[in-house]
């Protein structure tokens, strides 16, 4: 093992994932769960909530309480990883606050796997942790790219982009993250990286509405060319740049899951085009659909910012103001031909 340990927060499915990865690398990588059962399940060797069936290997061990993050680690914490979705990131900082602060004064590189955008603050994930940790900001990085958990639990060969703005502090967690299987890109575009992780679950929830329709592989290809043009409209706002749209975090994480068959936010509109409303589909399950609140906050920018947003402004209509989506769709194909350039 190159490193001694590493320190997850959140045993979601993703967190679990790549605690795995990481497994392959350090001696000791502990998941700090905010939940008893899965604190549980994970001492026996699996997280049956989130990944049933996938055995998690013996140096990764669970923690309830920071008083045991500190007994079970080996060492000083080398890599901070967060699982959190973006709604949990305010709350959980508030009330960590000391702790995590403790931890990044160390020089610890930190880890965030969020994506979405905050509906009601039109905040980003790197938005929120430099609310926080703003002088630690060279520490702070984001991961993002296709990326089924289940699939980095069988290794199958993942390649994923990781953002942040300095370069070496990015190379040294690439290379903690880097396995034979699971491969880190670096990137300075933390915009472009955090644009392209969240805005892809909405057009996935456009995805999984139109296959629920009986739409079929025109349909698919029709969405995926002008989500993407759509996508770079709000990154030309942001500043980010276009090539990182057609790389990992972008393009690669949009076709995955668009098309995936083990996506969340595909299967939320499969279930919507069956006639289930979102808050039905949201209490009946534990898994977060970051989609669904990113539609909300997609919508906003575009009204803020006048992108001109078809996709998104069609899908919110359907979630949000509870209009058939045949009909949406219908409205959206009445619209008259318009050059791209037309913005």
């Amino acid at each position: 093992m190159s490193f001694k340990t590493a320190l997850v927060l959140g045993g979601g499915a993703f967190g679990t994932s790549i605690a795995f990865d990481l497994a392959q690398n350090f001696e000791k990588v502990i998941i700090k769960v905010r939940s008893l059962d899965i604190y549980e399940q994970m001492k026996s060797g699996e997280n049956t909530v989130y990944l049933p069936g996938q055995k998690i290997p013996k140096n990764i061990v669970p923690a309830f309480t920071w008083d045991e993050v500190e007994k079970e680690k080996s060492g000083k914490i080398e890599l901070l990883v967060s699982g959190l979705p973006t709604s949990a990131i305010d709350s959980f900082c508030q009330e960590h606050l000391a702790q995590l602060e403790g931890y990044l004064q160390t020089g610890v590189p930190f880890v965030s796997l969020a994506k979405g955008i905050d509906h009601e603050t039109l905040k980003f994930s790197d938005d929120m942790f430099e609310t926080y940790f703003l002088k630690y900001r060279s520490q702070l990085m984001y991961l993002s790219g296709p990326s089924f958990a289940k699939e980095i639990l069988d290794k199958q060969i993942t390649l994923v982009s990781l953002a942040g703005c300095d370069r070496e502090k990015l190379m040294t967690a690439a290379e903690m993250l880097s396995t034979d299987f699971f491969k880190a890109m670096p990137t300075t575009d933390i915009k472009g990286v955090l644009l392209g992780g969240a805005l892809k679950n909405v057009i996935a929830i456009a995805g999984g509405i139109m296959e629920g329709l009986g739409y079929n592989h025109n349909t698919r290809a029709a969405l995926i060319t002008r989500g993407i043009v759509e996508m770079l409209r709000f990154g030309h706002v942001f500043g980010a740049r276009p090539e990182t749209f057609y790389g990992p975090s972008g393009m690669g994480d949009f076709i995955l899951t668009t098309t995936g068959e083990l996506s969340r936010n595909k299967s939320f509109g499969i279930e919507i085009a069956k006639g289930r409303s979102p808050e039905e589909i949201i209490a009946s399950q534990r898994s977060v659909v970051e989609g669904y609140k990113t539609t909300k906050a997609a919508f906003r920018i575009a009204e803020k910012y006048k992108i001109r947003a078809l996709i998104f402004s069609g899908l919110y209509m359907v979630l949000y103001e509870k209009l058939d989506p045949k009909a949406v769709l219908q409205e959206l194909m009445k619209l008259p031909p318009k050059f791209d350039d037309e913005g």
